[in-house]
C-alpha cells in the first residue's frame, strides 16, 4: 500500500486513524489546519487551497476535513457556508489529486445524505436516492455527486463511507451528553420508545477506512457501515449506565408526551433523534468487501468514571 493522505487529521477520527494505520505500520502523511506533534500544518482547507506539497508521492487520499453540524447556528445562510468547505473545497482537493496521480479518493460522508430517520424494518441502503433534510446533509450529497462526476472525468477511484453517529475514546457532542447523563444514574426516561438506532465505533470506521485503501471491489462505490447491533435509546442509555458503574433504573414516558417536552422546551430536533428509528443495511458493504464489524456496543474500552470518558481504544478482532 502506497502513502496515505489523511485530512482533518487531529480530529476525533482522524487522530485514530493516524494511530491505527501508524501501529499497523502503514505509511500515512496527516495534516491539520492546527499545531499538532507528528501532523503537517495547512494554512487552509478551502477551495483556494494549493495541495501539490502535501500530495507528493501520495497513492491514496481520506477526506475527513469538513464543516460538521452547528448546534447554534448564526449563519444567515448556512448552506452556502457548508457548500464552500464540504463541496468546493472538497473538489479542489480532488481535482488536485486526479493531477497529482492519485490513484483513490475516499470521502468520509454522512448517514444524513440517506435522511433523517428510517421506518420499522426498513433501513437505509447504499443505492437508494439521496433524501437529505439538512444543511449539511444536502452539502454532503452534493459533494458525493461532484466527486462521482469527477471520477468519470479523471479516472480518479472515489470511494464513499457514510457513517452514522460515531463513538468511542474522544467522542463530544450528543453521545458525550448521553454518557454524562448515564454515569449520573439518573433514570432512562425512553423505555416506551421502540426505535432502533444504529451506530458505528471509531475503531470500526478505521477499519473500514483502511479496508477501502486498496480493496479493488472498494472503487467508485458507497458503503454504509455500523457495528451490525441496532440499539434503542433505552438500551444504549442501560448499557452506558452499566457501563459506568451504575444500576439502570428506568420511568418510562409515552412519546407521545417526549414530544410535548420537546416542542415546550423548544428541543424539539434533539428529542426527535432520541425517538426516532435510524438504521443502516450492512450487507453490500460486508459483502464486497469481505468486511464483517470488528467491535459490538460496548467496545472493550476502559471507562473513566471520574472525567465520564472512555480512556483506551476498543481492541481489534
Amino acid at each position: 500500500m502506497g502513502m496515505t493522505l489523511v485530512t482533518g487529521a487531529s480530529g476525533f477520527v482522524g487522530s485514530h486513524l493516524i494511530e491505527e494505520m501508524t501501529r499497523r505500520g502503514l505509511p500515512v502523511r496527516g495534516v491539520t489546519r492546527g499545531t499538532t506533534p507528528g501532523l503537517m500544518p495547512i494554512k487552509s482547507y478551502g477551495p483556494e487551497m494549493v495541495w501539490s506539497e502535501y500530495l507528493a508521492g501520495v497513492d491514496q487520499v481520506v477526506h475527513l476535513a469538513a464543516r460538521v453540524h452547528v448546534m447554534k447556528e448564526t449563519a444567515s445562510d448556512p448552506l452556502s457556508l457548508f457548500r464552500e468547505a464540504n463541496v468546493t473545497a472538497t473538489v479542489n482537493l480532488a481535482r488536485q489529486a486526479a493531477q497529482a496521480g492519485v490513484r483513490r479518493f475516499v470521502f468520509v460522508s454522512s448517514i444524513k445524505v440517506n435522511g433523517e430517520r428510517t421506518e420499522p424494518g426498513k433501513p437505509f441502503t447504499s443505492n437508494e436516492p439521496p433524501n437529505p433534510q439538512d444543511p449539511y446533509g444536502i452539502s454532503k450529497a452534493e459533494a458525493e455527486a461532484a466527486l462521482v462526476a469527477l471520477g468519470r472525468e479523471t479516472g480518479l477511484e472515489i470511494t464513499i463511507i457514510r457513517p452514522p453517529l460515531v463513538y468511542g475514546p474522544g467522542v463530544r457532542g450528543n453521545f458525550r451528553s448521553l454518557m454524562k447523563w448515564a454515569a449520573t444514574g439518573m433514570p432512562s426516561i425512553f423505555a416506551a420508545v421502540k426505535n432502533k438506532r444504529s451506530f458505528v465505533h471509531v475503531a470500526t470506521l478505521c477499519d473500514l477506512l483502511i479496508t477501502v485503501l486498496d480493496h479493488p471491489n472498494a472503487a467508485h462505490q458507497v458503503f454504509l457501515v455500523s457495528d451490525g447491533e441496532d440499539l434503542s435509546t433505552h438500551e444504549l442509555i442501560e448499557r452506558l449506565t452499566i457501563d459506568a458503574g451504575r444500576q439502570p433504573k428506568s420511568i418510562p414516558v409515552a412519546p407521545a408526551i417526549l414530544n410535548l417536552i420537546g416542542r415546550v422546551s423548544r428541543r424539539r430536533a434533539a428529542l426527535e433523534r432520541l425517538t426516532q428509528s435510524l438504521q443502516v443495511d450492512l450487507s453490500t458493504t460486508c459483502q464486497q468487501l469481505n468486511w464483517h464489524p470488528s467491535n459490538r456496543f460496548p467496545p472493550s474500552d476502559t471507562f473513566d468514571r471520574e472525567n465520564r470518558v472512555w480512556t483506551q481504544r476498543a481492541t481489534q478482532s
